[in-house]
């Protein structure tokens, strides 16, 4: 399964979303993590962009929100213990059991 990773300079929290994916990627070795740098507001528009980080397996977003709009900005994901730049190790193994 690879798993997009898609970001922009501008925000930390894809290093955050990074680095949990890589604990994922070592329980299953079936995990690939592919980078996209997102520059332009045409770009996130074409990618489908929510903000910084979002995850997308098969071209499609695994956290979208209904009405999410698409931008160069920092995404905030709601946890168990408040909102974080990233989602928790078991947020992302919930939602790539769905994908």
């Amino acid at each position: 399964m690879e798993i997009t990773l898609l970001y922009f300079e501008g925000c930390p929290h894809w290093k955050i979303a990074d680095e949990r994916l890589k604990l994922l990627a070592i329980e299953r070795p079936e995990i690939t993590v592919a980078h996209q740098l997102v520059e332009t507001p045409e770009q996130a528009e074409d990618v489908g962009f929510f903000g910084s980080p979002s995850l997308q397996v098969n071209g499609v977003d695994i956290f979208a929100a209904d009405g999410a709009r698409v931008g160069l900005a920092c995404r905030r994901y709601p946890t168990p213990s408040g909102y974080d730049g990233a989602p928790t190790v078991d947020q992302l193994r919930i939602a790539l059991a769905k994908a």
